[in-house]
């Protein structure tokens, strides 16, 4: 069964045998909030996979970073032509270095991109013409506490991809920080730290691991299997 907030709410007062008056609404919020964060950061997901595209201001080499970006897969920049390339990641100090002159008297067609602050990303050269970019990044993801989805409905009522999807490990992890918060008994804490880490490792495994991979071209994931030699058959 798919978590809800309101059930998950309720299985964690459930397990922890803790009402509400202790575990009120907003503590348990909170909680499920750390506990969606600290999955997300653990493990990227094609849910959060995002693409904006915009164009670049001739003579600025500074890209306003989207308000929902985490981290930034691969930057594509299209030329009048239709032409398509794709942007070298660098450290601004390579960038820097490599391109010693970043005014407006100096541009050409960019070559690489790079984090400058928590506001801009940075490309160079400085561009000569306002070439279409495709920025693919991974975007904060959805929370079962918001009120409002900007994208559907409310995830309230239509749940999320990791209640939807990996009911076990959103509990697990939101029990471990519950006992936490409860500050006891530490068999438990370490019990459900268990299972969440348990948890935590098949989810990686199938979203960086199955469905990052093709059967046609890496072949099916095979176990290697012991067999018993045959002259040993028969020996005591």
């Amino acid at each position: 069964m798919a978590y809800l907030l309101a059930n998950l709410r309720t299985d964690i007062r459930g397990y922890t045998e803790v009402g509400d008056t202790v575990l009120t609404d907003a503590v348990l919020d909170r909680i499920i909030q750390n506990a969606e964060n600290g999955i997300e950061r653990a493990a990227p997901t094609d849910q959060n996979a995002h693409y904006a595209t915009s164009n670049l201001v001739v003579g600025n080499r500074y890209v306003t970073i989207p308000a929902d970006l985490r981290s930034i897969n691969y930057a594509q920049l299209t030329d009048a032509a239709g032409n398509q390339t794709y942007l070298e990641q660098r450290d601004p100090s390579f960038m820097a270095e490599y391109y010693s002159t970043p005014d407006a008297n100096s541009v050409s067609i960019p070559k690489y991109y790079g984090n400058w602050d928590e506001t801009y990303w940075v490309v160079a050269p400085t561009p000569d013409k306002d070439y279409k970019i495709t920025l693919a990044y991974n975007r904060e993801p959805y929370s079962l506490t918001d009120t409002v989805n900007p994208v559907t409905a409310p995830a309230a009522t239509n749940g999320t991809y990791l209640s939807n999807k990996y009911q076990d490990l959103l509990l697990y992890a939101s029990l471990y920080n519950t006992y936490g918060y409860l500050k006891g008994p530490q068999d438990m804490v370490q019990y459900y730290q268990s299972q969440y880490q348990n948890a935590l490792t098949t989810y990686a495994t199938e979203q960086i691991g199955y469905r990052r991979r093709d059967e046609y071209e890496d072949g099916m994931i095979r176990q290697q299997l012991r067999s018993q030699s045959p002259s040993s058959y028969g020996t005591k």
